[in-house]
């Protein structure tokens, strides 16, 4: 079954739609790349599923351990090289005020989220910096 479907819609502008749930997804080519930037860019997008694989990976073991992570948050920074254009560093801040987990209980979020299947699958090119704070 196809995951997703994605329509140029002109002005670097596409739409992507979830085949099962029907979502609709945004795209926009970044102002300094000739775009409008009004919605994520698609190196945006490899960002936030980064982000996303970290949070929903540590989630399926937090569930499983009794850990509560809710309300963990990521803030991202994308760093872009020039030549080629491409992303050059991805930095992702993992933090939850109060988390109540042991340290070996930590330490294993830690260990997922830098071995999730996303930082798995990207180039060993693209540098991936990890705080985490809690």
């Amino acid at each position: 079954m196809t995951t997703l479907t994605t329509v140029y819609q002109g002005g670097l502008r596409t739409e992507s739609t979830h085949t099962r749930s029907g979502n609709v997804l945004i795209t926009d080519a970044p102002v300094d790349n000739n775009g409008k930037g009004e919605a994520f860019s698609p190196t945006d997008l490899v960002c936030t599923a980064l982000s996303t694989c970290m949070l929903t990976t540590m989630g399926i073991w937090a569930a499983r351990e009794g850990v509560d992570i809710s309300g963990m948050r990521t803030e991202v920074i994308k760093v872009m090289s020039s030549n080629p254009r491409k992303i050059a560093e991805i930095q992702v801040k993992l933090s939850q005020k109060n988390l109540v987990a042991t340290n070996d209980q930590k330490e294993k979020l830690k260990d997922i989220a830098l071995h999730c299947p996303v930082a798995l699958s990207l180039h060993d090119s693209v540098k991936q910096l990890v705080e985490f704070d809690f």
